[in-house]
């Protein structure tokens, strides 16, 4: 589990970037959140891209333990569904014709 430092900002983005694409490149597949505090828009920038580079290479990358601050930033950019790994329908969701 990769777990970035307490400040996901502007200011040092590119380092969080760069350590959480190392731990995806090593077959990382969940990202814990739960201490980040400081969060602005580069924050949802880096998870976009930390959910761009899972696809890449075939995986499934889950995010746990979101910051409220955080969770209203990916909400007010629309981008909730882009940083949720989709899931599966039970087979009596299914409609059949």
């Amino acid at each position: 589990m990769f777990r970035p430092p307490h400040s996901l900002t502007v200011s040092n983005a590119k380092l969080a970037l760069e350590a959480g694409l190392r731990a995806i490149a090593a077959g990382e597949t969940e990202i814990d959140l739960g201490d980040v505090v400081a969060v602005d828009s580069a924050a949802v920038a880096t998870l976009l891209a930390w959910q761009c580079a899972a696809k890449n290479r075939g995986l499934i990358l889950h995010f746990s333990s979101l910051p409220a601050n955080l969770e209203s930033l990916i909400d007010l950019y629309g981008v909730t569904q882009l940083l949720t790994p989709p899931t599966k329908q039970a087979p009596h969701d299914l409609k059949h014709h």
